[in-house]
Order: structure tokens, then sequence, then C-alpha cells
């Protein structure tokens, strides 16, 4: 067999034996640290992974396979957050629109209230106008009669005043003609009237 530098049941890598060590310490650095997750842990889970088998390293390649398996799940995880934060969003935006509808549907409540309560007000005011104005017109209807009667009763004095002023004058020209009658008479016959 032909001296390659390679141990027979290995296969050849990429890196010489003076690499192994350096890349052993360093995956042995990067265990004790966390890994990166996401596409960026993924890309170096498989570059570890290959790098393992490369070398035969089958911790540093199980290595390798569990930071892709933890970035696929964090990129899992990732995306049922941004689910569950989207069906969140969506709820809110949902519960918002209800809370927005029933506010609306409570102020055009509240508007018909106020419309309808100074409807009321102003059919009341309406009313009480109405009413005021049928009270005035009333006293001024009975004030006009009150004063008719009145004129009438002034009249009627004034007319009974006037028959008794033309009955006393009527009585004065009746003792007057009767006067005159008995000094006529008494002309006439002196003795009688005696």
């Amino acid at each position: 067999m032909q001296e390659t530098g390679f141990g027979p049941s290995r296969r050849p890598s990429l890196f010489s034996h003076s690499d192994l060590g350096k890349v052993s310490t360093l995956s042995d650095a990067n265990t004790s640290e966390r890994t990166a997750g996401g596409i960026i842990g993924k890309v170096a889970g498989q570059a570890k992974e290959t790098a393992g088998e490369l070398l035969g390293d089958d911790r540093l390649a199980r290595e390798g396979r569990l930071q892709q398996a933890q970035s696929d799940a964090d990129v899992e995880a990732a995306q049922r957050r941004a689910g569950a934060e989207q069906a969140d969003a969506q709820a809110r935006l949902v519960r918002e629109r209800e809370e927005t509808r029933a506010e609306a549907a409570r102020l055009r409540t509240e508007v018909a209230e106020r419309e309808r309560a100074q409807r009321i007000e102003a059919d009341e005011q309406q009313r009480k106008a109405q009413a005021s104005e049928q009270a005035q017109a009333e006293k001024r209807r009975a004030e006009q009669d009150r004063q008719a009667q009145v004129r009438q009763a002034e009249q009627q004095t004034e007319q009974a005043e006037q028959e008794r002023l033309a009955a006393a004058q009527r009585e004065i020209q009746l003792e007057r003609e009767a006067r005159a009658a008995e000094a006529r008479a008494e002309k006439i016959d002196p003795e009688e009237t005696a």
C-alpha cells in the first residue's frame, strides 16, 4: 500500500495530520460555547459534519448534525413564533375591528339618543310655545269680551241715564204744563180753584 499519509481505514482528507489537532481543538473550544442557530448555524453544522466525516472525527460530525438539528429546530421555532405572532396580530386586528364596530355602534346609538332627546325637547318647547300662544289668545279674547261687556254696561248705564233724564224732563214739562193749565183755569174761573 502506498503511503499517502492517511491511515488505512480513513478517507482522504483536505486537512493534513498537523491540521487535525487544530480542528479538534477548535471543535472542543466551540462545544463549550453556544452554537449559532438559524441559517448560519445550519451552514456551520453542515461544515462541521463534512469536516468530521472528512477527518473521520465522529464527534465533530455528530456535533455538526446536532447543530443542524438545533438550527432546524430554531428555524421551526422562529417560524412557529412568527406564525403565532401573526395569528396574535390578526386576532388583535379582529378584536380591534370588533371594538371599533362596537364603539361605532355605541356612538351611533348615543347620537340617535341625543337626537331623539333633542327632538323631544324641541317638541316640548313647541308644545309649550303653542300652549302659551293659545293661553295668550284666550286671555286676549277674554279681555276683549270683558271690555265689550264694560262698553255694553257703560252704554246701558248711559242709555238708562238718558232715559231717566228724558223722563225727568217730561215730568218737569208735564208739571209746567199742569201749572200753566191751572193758571189758565184760575184766570177763567177763580172761584173753582179756591
